[in-house]
Protein backbone atom coordinates (compact mmCIF):
# COMPACT_ATOMS: atom_id res chain seq x y z
CA UNK A 1 0.00 0.00 0.00
CA UNK A 2 1.68 3.83 -0.71
CA UNK A 3 1.90 6.01 1.63
CA UNK A 4 1.98 9.47 1.60
CA UNK A 5 2.26 12.81 3.48
CA UNK A 6 -0.82 14.84 3.60
CA UNK A 7 -0.14 17.87 1.36
CA UNK A 8 -1.66 20.51 3.14
CA UNK A 9 -0.36 19.47 6.41
CA UNK A 10 1.76 22.94 6.75
CA UNK A 11 -0.98 24.97 6.14
CA UNK A 12 -3.41 23.06 8.36
CA UNK A 13 -1.49 22.17 11.37
CA UNK A 14 -1.58 25.32 12.83
CA UNK A 15 -6.06 25.09 12.88
CA UNK A 16 -6.58 21.58 12.98
CA UNK A 17 -5.46 20.62 15.93
CA UNK A 18 -6.11 16.88 17.19
CA UNK A 19 -9.23 16.25 19.28
CA UNK A 20 -7.70 14.94 22.02
CA UNK A 21 -6.60 17.91 23.33
CA UNK A 22 -5.69 22.39 22.54
CA UNK A 23 -8.68 24.91 21.86
CA UNK A 24 -10.72 24.26 18.85
CA UNK A 25 -13.20 26.52 16.99
CA UNK A 26 -16.55 26.22 15.55
CA UNK A 27 -17.41 23.09 17.96
CA UNK A 28 -19.82 22.00 20.45
CA UNK A 29 -17.65 21.86 24.20
CA UNK A 30 -14.58 22.46 22.33
CA UNK A 31 -14.66 19.33 20.16
CA UNK A 32 -13.32 19.72 16.46
CA UNK A 33 -16.39 20.37 13.93
CA UNK A 34 -16.53 18.36 10.57
CA UNK A 35 -18.38 19.60 7.98
CA UNK A 36 -20.35 16.52 6.19
CA UNK A 37 -22.29 17.49 2.94
CA UNK A 38 -24.08 14.95 0.97
CA UNK A 39 -25.78 14.60 -2.03
CA UNK A 40 -29.70 14.15 -1.73
CA UNK A 41 -31.69 12.24 1.22
CA UNK A 42 -34.19 11.05 -2.15
CA UNK A 43 -31.95 8.01 -2.21
CA UNK A 44 -31.96 5.57 -0.01
CA UNK A 45 -27.65 5.01 -0.30
CA UNK A 46 -27.01 8.62 0.76
CA UNK A 47 -29.18 8.71 3.32
CA UNK A 48 -26.91 5.54 4.59
CA UNK A 49 -24.15 7.07 3.89
CA UNK A 50 -24.63 10.32 5.60
CA UNK A 51 -25.91 8.19 8.99
CA UNK A 52 -22.79 6.44 8.98
CA UNK A 53 -20.23 9.02 8.42
CA UNK A 54 -22.08 11.41 11.31
CA UNK A 55 -22.15 8.02 13.48
CA UNK A 56 -18.76 7.41 12.99
CA UNK A 57 -17.15 10.77 13.69
CA UNK A 58 -19.21 11.71 16.27
CA UNK A 59 -17.75 8.00 18.27
CA UNK A 60 -14.45 9.74 17.20
CA UNK A 61 -14.81 12.73 19.72
CA UNK A 62 -16.11 14.95 16.67
CA UNK A 63 -19.01 17.56 16.07
CA UNK A 64 -20.83 16.90 12.87
CA UNK A 65 -22.60 19.41 11.02
CA UNK A 66 -24.63 16.51 7.95
CA UNK A 67 -26.01 18.59 5.70
CA UNK A 68 -27.97 17.49 2.17
CA UNK A 69 -28.43 19.15 -0.64
CA UNK A 70 -32.08 19.63 -0.88
CA UNK A 71 -33.22 16.79 -3.88
CA UNK A 72 -29.75 17.08 -6.02
CA UNK A 73 -29.42 21.16 -6.09
CA UNK A 74 -26.22 22.52 -6.73
CA UNK A 75 -27.19 26.07 -4.93
CA UNK A 76 -28.32 24.56 -2.03
CA UNK A 77 -25.15 22.65 -1.69
CA UNK A 78 -23.35 25.52 -2.59
CA UNK A 79 -24.94 27.64 0.44
CA UNK A 80 -24.49 24.73 3.17
CA UNK A 81 -20.50 24.68 2.31
CA UNK A 82 -20.38 28.25 2.44
CA UNK A 83 -22.12 28.18 5.93
CA UNK A 84 -19.76 25.26 7.12
CA UNK A 85 -16.95 26.95 6.37
CA UNK A 86 -17.36 30.18 7.85
CA UNK A 87 -18.74 28.44 10.88
CA UNK A 88 -15.72 26.75 11.97
CA UNK A 89 -15.23 23.26 10.20
CA UNK A 90 -12.07 21.62 10.47
CA UNK A 91 -12.66 19.50 7.55
CA UNK A 92 -15.18 19.03 4.85
CA UNK A 93 -16.05 15.48 3.62
CA UNK A 94 -18.09 15.76 0.44
CA UNK A 95 -19.89 13.80 -1.84
CA UNK A 96 -20.57 16.42 -4.38
CA UNK A 97 -23.79 16.49 -6.74
CA UNK A 98 -21.83 18.03 -9.57
CA UNK A 99 -18.23 17.28 -9.41
CA UNK A 100 -17.48 20.80 -11.14
CA UNK A 101 -19.94 23.03 -9.30
CA UNK A 102 -17.57 23.71 -6.63
CA UNK A 103 -14.63 25.35 -7.49
CA UNK A 104 -15.38 29.04 -5.96
CA UNK A 105 -16.88 27.74 -2.90
CA UNK A 106 -13.66 25.46 -2.05
CA UNK A 107 -11.52 28.58 -3.02
CA UNK A 108 -12.46 29.78 0.52
CA UNK A 109 -11.74 26.71 2.38
CA UNK A 110 -8.29 26.18 1.27
CA UNK A 111 -7.71 29.75 1.74
CA UNK A 112 -9.18 28.55 5.74
CA UNK A 113 -6.84 25.67 5.81
CA UNK A 114 -9.88 23.72 5.35
CA UNK A 115 -8.92 20.14 4.62
CA UNK A 116 -11.02 18.66 1.92
CA UNK A 117 -12.30 14.75 1.06
CA UNK A 118 -13.87 14.35 -1.61
CA UNK A 119 -16.62 11.22 -0.77
CA UNK A 120 -17.62 8.80 -3.62
CA UNK A 121 -17.54 11.28 -6.18
CA UNK A 122 -14.39 13.14 -7.13
CA UNK A 123 -14.78 16.78 -7.12
CA UNK A 124 -13.43 18.50 -10.26
CA UNK A 125 -11.33 21.06 -11.09
CA UNK A 126 -10.25 22.13 -7.62
CA UNK A 127 -6.97 22.31 -6.10
CA UNK A 128 -9.02 22.35 -2.71
CA UNK A 129 -9.17 18.64 -2.52
CA UNK A 130 -6.68 16.81 -0.41
CA UNK A 131 -7.72 13.52 -0.69
CA UNK A 132 -10.45 11.35 -2.34
CA UNK A 133 -12.38 8.36 -0.41
CA UNK A 134 -13.93 6.04 -2.64
CA UNK A 135 -14.57 2.84 -4.59
CA UNK A 136 -12.74 1.10 -7.25
CA UNK A 137 -15.32 2.11 -9.56
CA UNK A 138 -13.83 1.20 -12.54
CA UNK A 139 -13.92 -2.54 -11.49
CA UNK A 140 -17.52 -1.77 -10.50
CA UNK A 141 -18.12 -1.13 -14.32
CA UNK A 142 -16.42 -4.64 -15.30
CA UNK A 143 -17.84 -6.71 -12.42
CA UNK A 144 -21.38 -5.54 -14.33
CA UNK A 145 -19.65 -6.13 -17.80
CA UNK A 146 -18.36 -9.06 -16.84
CA UNK A 147 -21.14 -10.94 -15.26
CA UNK A 148 -23.49 -10.26 -18.48
CA UNK A 149 -20.31 -11.68 -20.15
CA UNK A 150 -20.60 -14.86 -17.51
CA UNK A 151 -24.40 -14.99 -18.01
CA UNK A 152 -24.64 -15.06 -21.39
CA UNK A 153 -21.62 -17.00 -22.07
CA UNK A 154 -20.15 -14.66 -24.50
CA UNK A 155 -16.69 -16.17 -24.73
CA UNK A 156 -17.82 -19.35 -26.35
CA UNK A 157 -21.68 -18.54 -27.57
CA UNK A 158 -22.22 -17.94 -30.78
CA UNK A 159 -25.23 -15.17 -30.29
CA UNK A 160 -25.91 -13.03 -31.16
CA UNK A 161 -27.32 -11.32 -28.37
CA UNK A 162 -29.70 -8.20 -27.94
CA UNK A 163 -28.58 -5.80 -24.94
CA UNK A 164 -29.36 -2.01 -23.94
CA UNK A 165 -27.19 0.03 -22.15
CA UNK A 166 -28.09 2.85 -19.43
CA UNK A 167 -25.46 4.53 -17.27
CA UNK A 168 -25.76 7.64 -14.83
CA UNK A 169 -26.02 11.58 -14.82
CA UNK A 170 -23.63 12.95 -16.71
CA UNK A 171 -22.24 15.13 -13.96
CA UNK A 172 -20.72 12.72 -12.16
CA UNK A 173 -17.27 11.89 -12.66
CA UNK A 174 -17.80 8.31 -11.40
CA UNK A 175 -19.82 7.81 -14.62
CA UNK A 176 -16.75 7.62 -16.08
CA UNK A 177 -15.70 4.75 -14.23
CA UNK A 178 -18.61 2.58 -13.93
CA UNK A 179 -19.30 2.82 -17.73
CA UNK A 180 -16.02 2.86 -18.97
CA UNK A 181 -15.23 -0.40 -17.20
CA UNK A 182 -18.37 -2.06 -18.02
CA UNK A 183 -17.69 -1.04 -21.66
CA UNK A 184 -14.13 -2.19 -21.62
CA UNK A 185 -15.56 -5.36 -21.64
CA UNK A 186 -18.69 -5.39 -23.93
CA UNK A 187 -17.78 -3.34 -26.31
CA UNK A 188 -15.26 -5.95 -27.98
CA UNK A 189 -18.63 -8.03 -28.23
CA UNK A 190 -20.28 -5.18 -29.28
CA UNK A 191 -17.77 -4.55 -32.23
CA UNK A 192 -17.73 -8.29 -33.32
CA UNK A 193 -21.70 -8.21 -33.77
CA UNK A 194 -22.14 -11.09 -30.76
CA UNK A 195 -23.48 -7.88 -28.86
CA UNK A 196 -26.22 -6.17 -30.53
CA UNK A 197 -28.11 -2.88 -29.60
CA UNK A 198 -30.71 -2.33 -31.76
CA UNK A 199 -31.60 1.08 -30.32
CA UNK A 200 -28.03 2.33 -31.75
CA UNK A 201 -27.49 3.95 -28.46
CA UNK A 202 -23.86 3.39 -27.51
CA UNK A 203 -22.30 6.40 -26.01
CA UNK A 204 -22.24 7.55 -22.51
CA UNK A 205 -24.19 10.96 -23.52
CA UNK A 206 -26.97 8.67 -25.35
CA UNK A 207 -27.22 6.49 -22.33
CA UNK A 208 -26.98 8.99 -19.41
CA UNK A 209 -29.96 9.28 -16.78
CA UNK A 210 -29.89 12.49 -15.43
CA UNK A 211 -29.61 12.67 -11.40
CA UNK A 212 -29.63 8.67 -11.55
CA UNK A 213 -33.13 8.79 -11.78
CA UNK A 214 -35.53 6.03 -11.40
CA UNK A 215 -37.95 8.19 -13.54
CA UNK A 216 -36.05 9.02 -16.21
CA UNK A 217 -34.39 5.28 -16.52
CA UNK A 218 -38.24 4.16 -16.68
CA UNK A 219 -39.13 6.30 -19.82
CA UNK A 220 -35.99 5.46 -21.83
CA UNK A 221 -36.92 1.96 -21.39
CA UNK A 222 -40.53 2.21 -22.05
CA UNK A 223 -39.38 4.32 -25.33
CA UNK A 224 -36.76 1.05 -26.48
CA UNK A 225 -39.19 -1.50 -25.82
CA UNK A 226 -41.59 0.37 -28.11
CA UNK A 227 -39.10 1.28 -30.66
CA UNK A 228 -37.35 -2.06 -30.67
CA UNK A 229 -40.52 -4.29 -30.00
CA UNK A 230 -38.85 -5.78 -27.36
CA UNK A 231 -40.92 -8.22 -24.94
CA UNK A 232 -41.71 -12.04 -23.98
CA UNK A 233 -43.55 -12.45 -27.20
CA UNK A 234 -41.66 -9.83 -29.37
CA UNK A 235 -37.78 -9.16 -29.81
CA UNK A 236 -35.73 -10.72 -27.49
CA UNK A 237 -33.73 -8.27 -24.96
CA UNK A 238 -31.10 -10.47 -23.46
CA UNK A 239 -29.55 -8.14 -21.14
CA UNK A 240 -29.52 -4.35 -19.98
CA UNK A 241 -26.71 -2.94 -18.23
CA UNK A 242 -27.22 -0.73 -15.61
CA UNK A 243 -24.65 1.37 -13.69
CA UNK A 244 -26.51 1.67 -10.82
CA UNK A 245 -29.41 0.53 -8.72
CA UNK A 246 -32.12 3.25 -8.91
CA UNK A 247 -31.73 3.08 -12.70
CA UNK A 248 -32.09 -0.45 -12.82
CA UNK A 249 -35.54 0.05 -10.60
CA UNK A 250 -36.99 2.12 -13.91
CA UNK A 251 -35.70 -0.55 -16.04
CA UNK A 252 -37.52 -3.36 -14.41
CA UNK A 253 -41.00 -1.44 -13.33
CA UNK A 254 -40.84 -1.03 -17.46
CA UNK A 255 -39.78 -4.59 -17.83
CA UNK A 256 -42.73 -6.19 -15.73
CA UNK A 257 -45.31 -3.35 -17.48
CA UNK A 258 -44.50 -4.91 -20.80
CA UNK A 259 -44.79 -8.62 -19.65
CA UNK A 260 -41.44 -9.85 -18.68
CA UNK A 261 -41.71 -12.26 -15.10
CA UNK A 262 -38.89 -14.18 -13.22
CA UNK A 263 -39.04 -16.82 -15.77
CA UNK A 264 -38.20 -14.65 -19.10
CA UNK A 265 -36.41 -11.79 -17.79
CA UNK A 266 -33.59 -10.25 -19.45
CA UNK A 267 -30.13 -9.78 -17.19
CA UNK A 268 -30.22 -6.71 -15.72
CA UNK A 269 -27.49 -5.43 -13.52
CA UNK A 270 -27.14 -2.67 -10.78
CA UNK A 271 -25.13 -1.05 -8.05
CA UNK A 272 -25.53 -0.56 -4.46
CA UNK A 273 -27.98 -2.90 -3.06
CA UNK A 274 -30.61 -0.67 -2.29
CA UNK A 275 -33.57 -2.12 -0.38
CA UNK A 276 -35.89 -2.19 -3.29
CA UNK A 277 -32.91 -3.47 -5.89
CA UNK A 278 -32.48 -6.06 -3.44
CA UNK A 279 -35.87 -7.14 -3.32
CA UNK A 280 -36.08 -7.23 -7.05
CA UNK A 281 -33.10 -9.75 -6.96
CA UNK A 282 -35.25 -11.59 -4.69
CA UNK A 283 -38.04 -11.56 -6.82
CA UNK A 284 -35.85 -12.41 -10.05
CA UNK A 285 -36.39 -8.94 -11.59
CA UNK A 286 -32.95 -7.93 -11.18
CA UNK A 287 -29.82 -10.11 -11.56
CA UNK A 288 -27.48 -8.78 -9.52
CA UNK A 289 -26.02 -5.67 -7.61
CA UNK A 290 -22.17 -4.34 -6.58
CA UNK A 291 -22.58 -3.75 -3.13
CA UNK A 292 -20.42 -1.14 -2.26
CA UNK A 293 -20.72 -1.36 1.82
CA UNK A 294 -20.84 2.47 2.78
CA UNK A 295 -19.55 1.45 6.36
CA UNK A 296 -16.32 0.76 5.21
CA UNK A 297 -16.43 3.83 2.86
CA UNK A 298 -17.44 6.16 5.91
CA UNK A 299 -14.55 4.09 8.47
CA UNK A 300 -12.09 5.20 5.70
CA UNK A 301 -13.14 8.85 5.54
CA UNK A 302 -13.09 9.00 9.53
CA UNK A 303 -9.87 7.18 9.81
CA UNK A 304 -8.43 10.31 6.95
CA UNK A 305 -10.01 12.63 9.24
CA UNK A 306 -8.60 11.32 11.84
CA UNK A 307 -4.86 11.08 10.45
CA UNK A 308 -5.45 15.03 9.22
CA UNK A 309 -6.46 16.26 12.82
CA UNK A 310 -2.80 14.36 14.28
CA UNK A 311 -0.57 15.73 11.41
CA UNK A 312 0.14 12.29 10.54
CA UNK A 313 0.36 10.36 7.15
CA UNK A 314 -3.07 9.65 5.00
CA UNK A 315 -3.46 5.84 4.28
CA UNK A 316 -3.81 6.11 0.20
CA UNK A 317 -3.72 3.20 -2.26
CA UNK A 318 -3.52 5.40 -5.17
CA UNK A 319 -1.45 8.35 -6.38
CA UNK A 320 -2.60 7.81 -10.39
CA UNK A 321 -5.94 7.93 -11.51
CA UNK A 322 -8.03 10.43 -10.05
CA UNK A 323 -7.38 13.72 -11.80
CA UNK A 324 -9.64 16.39 -11.36
CA UNK A 325 -8.39 18.51 -14.47
CA UNK A 326 -6.17 20.36 -12.05
CA UNK A 327 -4.46 17.25 -10.05
CA UNK A 328 -3.95 14.00 -9.11
CA UNK A 329 -6.01 13.61 -6.34
CA UNK A 330 -4.46 10.85 -3.45
CA UNK A 331 -7.03 8.45 -3.06
CA UNK A 332 -8.40 5.07 -1.41
CA UNK A 333 -9.95 2.36 -3.49
CA UNK A 334 -12.26 0.07 -1.25
CA UNK A 335 -13.33 -2.87 -2.73
CA UNK A 336 -16.95 -3.75 -4.08
CA UNK A 337 -18.66 -7.02 -3.65
CA UNK A 338 -20.44 -8.36 -6.67
CA UNK A 339 -24.23 -9.54 -4.86
CA UNK A 340 -26.73 -11.88 -6.61
CA UNK A 341 -29.46 -14.42 -4.93
CA UNK A 342 -26.57 -16.59 -4.09
CA UNK A 343 -24.89 -14.66 -1.45
CA UNK A 344 -26.83 -11.94 -0.32
CA UNK A 345 -27.57 -13.33 2.88
CA UNK A 346 -24.11 -13.79 3.66
CA UNK A 347 -23.05 -9.99 1.99
CA UNK A 348 -26.35 -8.06 3.19
CA UNK A 349 -27.68 -9.87 6.15
CA UNK A 350 -24.96 -11.80 8.03
CA UNK A 351 -22.92 -8.68 7.79
CA UNK A 352 -25.75 -6.93 9.63
CA UNK A 353 -26.06 -4.23 7.07
CA UNK A 354 -29.85 -5.09 6.78
CA UNK A 355 -32.45 -7.25 8.66
CA UNK A 356 -34.36 -9.54 6.92
CA UNK A 357 -37.54 -7.79 7.41
CA UNK A 358 -36.49 -4.31 5.68
CA UNK A 359 -36.34 -7.07 2.11
CA UNK A 360 -38.74 -8.96 2.49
Amino acid sequence: MKRIVAVMMAFCIGTFAYAGGGQQGGGDSGKIKIGVSMPTKSLQRWNQDGANMKDQLEKAGYAVDLQYGGDNDIPTQVAQLENMISTGCKALVIAAIDGSSLTEVLKEAKAKGIAVISYDRLIMNSDAVSYYATFDNFKVGTMQGQYIESQLNLKTAAGPFNIELFTGAPDDNNVNFFFGGAMSVLEPYIQSGKLKVLSGQTTKAQCATNNWSTEESQKRMENLITANKYGPNGTKLDAVLSSNDSVANGITNALVAAGYTKANFPILTGQDCDVTSTKNLIAGTQSMSVFKDTRTLAAKAVEMVNAIAKGSTVSVNDTNTYDNGIKVIPSFLCDPVVVTTSNYKEALLDSGYYQASQIQ
